[in-house]
């Protein structure tokens, strides 16, 4: 754990040479480490999610946290930023892939990097860091609740979004899942699916379910936060990273 650390807005080139905006945390010394891109969920580039990016920098890694609605509404407050986006039907598959593959590079060519990147989502993000594990070269995963990885969007859905079925079989990177029980998007049975592709292809993932939390359980902002789950989950978290990137 380092309690010295730096944070700041950047820009990166991210899909087709775009500027992305992006929040980088990062720890002081000179000590070689990994890095972990941290996907906001569909509320947006927020506060709670910086603060997350944070904590991964006090746990002694380069993070950064892109925002994927600056092409939408550069300049505009989370909120009216993904309200924007979800009037367009949420950030395109490709692009995200795009702004994702940027960010990891940029953690890469960073002082002190190791070489290595993960990648942690949550809501709509834990979708999106399963369809980077798939595509992308990565180190590790971890899904926080992402939901239509499998499974289909119920009618009227806002958000343009496919499941990842297809994809699964392409999964490159040890994936680490947490979910609530009382979630319903994905809800138990779409995790068990997600499950049986994932042994089906012989891939490297560990998932916990927590009984009692529903979906957004990490949210400290939020009437969904469960304490007990969140900690939990911090805890596997913090192990699967260091075991995977090398902090």
């Amino acid at each position: 754990m380092n309690g010295s650390l730096t944070a700041t807005t950047i820009h990166f080139a991210g899909d087709g040479g775009d500027e992305v905006e992006a929040y980088l945390a990062r720890p002081e010394g000179e000590q070689r480490r990994g890095g972990v891109v941290v996907i906001h969920h569909m509320p947006g580039y927020d506060r709670a999610t910086k603060e997350i990016a944070r904590r991964f920098a006090e746990l002694g890694y380069d993070a950064i946290c892109p925002n994927l609605y600056t092409r939408e509404a550069p300049g505009a407050s989370p909120d009216d930023a993904a309200a924007v986006a979800r009037a367009n039907g949420g950030a395109p598959d490709a692009r995200v892939l795009g702004d994702l593959a940027g960010a990891a590079a940029h953690l890469r060519a960073l002082p002190h990097a190791n070489g290595k990147v993960g990648v942690i989502g949550y809501c709509s993000g834990g979708r999106q860091s399963v369809l980077a594990a798939c595509n992308l070269d990565l180190d590790a995963a971890v899904d926080c609740y992402g939901a239509f990885v499998t499974g289909t969007p119920p009618e009227g859905f806002p958000l343009r979004v496919t499941n990842l079925v297809d994809q699964l079989p392409q999964l490159n990177a040890p994936l680490l899942g947490l979910f609530g029980a009382e979630d319903k998007f994905p809800g138990p049975e779409q995790v068990a699916e997600l499950e049986q592709i994932l042994t089906t292809n012989s891939k490297d993932f560990e998932f916990h379910s927590y009984e009692g939390a529903g979906h957004a359980f990490f949210s400290v902002d939020r009437p969904a936060y469960n304490v007990p789950a969140a900690n939990d989950g911090w805890e596997r978290i913090a192990t699967f990273f260091a075991k995977h990137l090398g902090a």
